[in-house]
């Protein structure tokens, strides 16, 4: 798998910033990525060195628009712990404005 595609996008929530003074970097990943797989990306995409995966399947949630009742996707996240002094500038730039 290439890294662009293992790597689908950054989680932007409160919790996930909360994570980011931890050294923790939170990403909706591809459903067949596995942890070696996402650290190597994270890695080659971002220049820096990771220390540990954490991986979690997102259950989908019931969902309704009227009288048509559905689900949203299912989908993969990635917590990702990086090494001490590490950083990735990409979601910190909006906070020091």
């Amino acid at each position: 798998m290439d890294a662009r595609t293992v790597l689908v996008r950054p989680v932007i929530s409160e919790k996930s910033y909360a994570l980011i003074a931890e050294g923790k970097y939170t990403f909706r990943v591809a459903d067949r990525a596995h942890k070696t797989q996402i650290a190597h990306a994270v890695e080659e995409v971002f220049g820096v060195s990771v220390d540990a995966v954490r991986t979690s399947q997102v259950r989908a949630k019931p969902k309704r628009r009227g009288l048509s009742k559905g689900k949203s996707r299912s989908w993969k996240k990635a917590v990702v712990q990086l090494a001490p002094g590490e950083r990735i500038e990409l979601f910190e730039g909006a906070e020091t404005a």
